[in-house]
């Protein structure tokens, strides 16, 4: 699995570091996400996923190996 993000799109709403906190943050002084990792672990996947499911921009992208 690669990730990737689209930070222009991003509106800060932290879905993604609630949910796979492994593998997304946000930027501390615009709350924009940033990328842990662009490759999670086998364990952090389905959260990955599920990530990029709640995202309200669709500002993540999963690409399956």
């Amino acid at each position: 699995m690669r990730v990737s993000v689209d930070e222009n799109k991003c509106v800060s709403s932290g879905q993604c570091a609630m949910t796979a906190p492994a593998v997304f943050d946000q930027h501390e002084d615009s709350g924009v996400v940033w990328l842990r990792t662009d490759r999670p672990a086998a364990e952090q996947q389905e959260d990955t996923r599920s990530a990029a499911l709640v995202c309200p921009v669709v500002a993540i992208t999963v690409t399956e190996d």
